[in-house]
């Protein structure tokens, strides 16, 4: 009797837990295509991207330079000359590395200026999200851009939600 009693308390509990979890998708890239303000900080981007790139091309050039100026005349250079040149080289390669990793490495320029631009518009629609989650009884919201769903509901997406309440829906 206690077995039977134990099994459809675990079976009620069960369903109450189902039948209490509310569950939403969004598409981020959807919802982020349709607003302008990313694609103008995707453009910034772009632009700032080809500044710096040409700028670290112009010493990665400089050193090119060098060396194949140095490679035509190391026949006419003393020891000492070499040396001085290839520490030139070195010194200009170095820096074209060091601008390099300025720039575009994990911590760099780049990545914090995305950052930067992007948070407003992240928060902007997380503040969305969270108002239709809370609208709704919501209690789990989940992008299906970046999460690998097999199979959903299309009545779960509530990505058109998300773009109405932004008012990107123009």
């Amino acid at each position: 009797m206690k077995k039977i009693l134990f099994l459809l308390a675990l079976l009620l509990l069960s369903l109450g837990a189902a039948e209490a979890q509310k569950i939403a998708l969004v598409d981020m890239e959807y919802i982020l295509k349709k607003d302008p303000s990313y694609a103008v900080m995707n453009r910034q981007i772009e632009d700032l991207s080809k500044k710096w790139q040409a700028e670290v091309a112009g010493y990665e050039k400089k050193a090119e330079q060098a060396y194949q100026s140095y490679q035509s005349e190391a026949a006419l250079l003393s020891a000492q000359q070499k040396k001085q040149r290839e520490e030139s080289i070195v010194a200009l390669e170095k820096q074209a590395y060091e601008l390099k990793r300025k720039y575009f490495g994990p911590e760099g320029e780049l990545f914090k200026k995305r950052e930067s631009l992007m948070k407003p518009i992240q928060d902007r629609v997380w503040a969305a999200m969270k108002e239709l989650a809370r609208r709704g009884g919501l209690q789990l919201i989940i992008d299906r851009s970046s999460s690998k769903i097999v199979y959903a509901d299309p009545g779960l997406d509530i990505s058109e939600a998300v773009v109405s309440i932004l008012g990107l829906d123009r």
